[in-house]
């Protein structure tokens, strides 16, 4: 494991200095965080609690109000959604690695589709797990695709886990509601767990939805379903630097997450929690403001890149990012 890490950090050192990191004609676009702060009234909130000396442990779960009102606001993006399935989490990040913590053993095997978020692939190998990389391939356009036959034959009643991140970070790929139900009906044939990384759902531009927020896999899916969706705060709401995210699984797994919980963060900060709750509130005078400004960056940026020689580059149904390909020319 110290090996992997070692290799991991190595990794990263190569990936900064290629990326020019330093160089003053190199601006940093590749961090997932918006240009504007915390709304007021969030951070407002956190105050509030602090002054009201909130600074004390929370069950390892989260507060129970918080809990149900994250279970309230993705049941009306995607059905009826039990508090009990909820554990609040320190960001997003802790959210897959207490995930992963909780199902992956050395050596089991994971599929992951990539290119991806680095963490995805790393968390698994920082466990000792097996990697299995199914790829998206770009058309002449630029638009990213995966190849579902690939993904199907990748999973077997050997895999543990599949890993999957959509919208995609970095690509903006999105997974469309048939190939979710495809992919939730071989798993349950092989009896493969599904982490379903769904950090960006509220950043989806495509209108194909009554939520108005990407396929997810709580669409579709049992309660008793192999099935764990990681979540955050950060995106949807302006809370980067807060920490603040949270998983949905089974019933029958949330009390071991509790205590994986204890021995990762013990719990989230309350005045954290305080704010998130203000946040949940305020959801539709917070997040669809993002939304239009992101989609307003991504339509003027795409087009100028289009423009670059030798650069394909296509506005991507969800996401903060474009990950074009540029073709050297002769």
């Amino acid at each position: 494991m110290r090996q992997a890490i070692l290799d991991l950090e190595e990794s990263r050192i190569r990936e900064v200095a290629n990326a020019g990191l330093g160089r003053g004609d190199v601006l940093p676009f590749w961090f997932g965080e918006s240009d504007e702060p915390t709304p007021e009234a969030v951070r407002l909130a956190a105050i509030a609690s602090l002054q009201a000396g909130e600074t004390f442990y929370s069950h390892n779960l989260g507060l129970p109000e918080l809990r149900q009102a994250v279970a309230d606001c993705a049941g009306r993006l995607h059905g009826p959604l039990a508090a009990g399935r909820i554990a609040i989490t320190s960001g997003g990040v802790n959210a897959l690695m207490l995930a992963m913590q909780a199902l992956l053993d050395a050596g089991d095997e994971v599929v992951v589709v990539t290119p991806v978020w680095p963490n995805l692939t790393a968390q698994p190998r920082i466990l000792g797990a097996r990697l299995r990389c199914v790829v998206l391939r770009p058309d002449a356009n630029g638009a990213w695709a995966l190849d579902l036959p690939a993904l199907l034959a990748a999973i077997t009643p050997g895999t543990r886990l599949l890993v999957v991140n959509s919208p995609n970070n970095p690509t903006g790929w999105t997974l469309a509601r048939t190939e979710q139900q495809t992919i939730l009906a071989r798993c349950r044939e092989t009896g493969t767990w599904i982490l379903s990384d769904e950090v960006y759902e509220r950043l989806y531009y495509a209108g194909d939805t009554a939520s108005g927020a990407a396929p997810s896999f709580l669409d579709i899916a049992q309660p008793e379903d192999r099935l764990v969706v990681a979540q955050s705060f950060s995106k949807s709401f302006l809370v980067t630097g807060w920490r603040l995210g949270w998983l949905a699984m089974p019933p029958g797994m949330t009390p071991h997450m509790g205590k994986l919980l204890e021995f990762n963060t013990s719990c989230a900060p309350v005045f954290v929690q305080r704010a998130a709750l203000v946040a949940l509130a305020r959801t539709e005078a917070i997040t669809p403001r993002i939304v239009a400004h992101l989609r307003t960056c991504r339509d003027t940026l795409v087009p100028l890149l289009r423009a670059v020689p030798g650069v394909a580059a296509c506005a991507a149904p969800g996401g903060m990012y474009a990950f074009f390909a540029h073709r050297r020319l002769r």
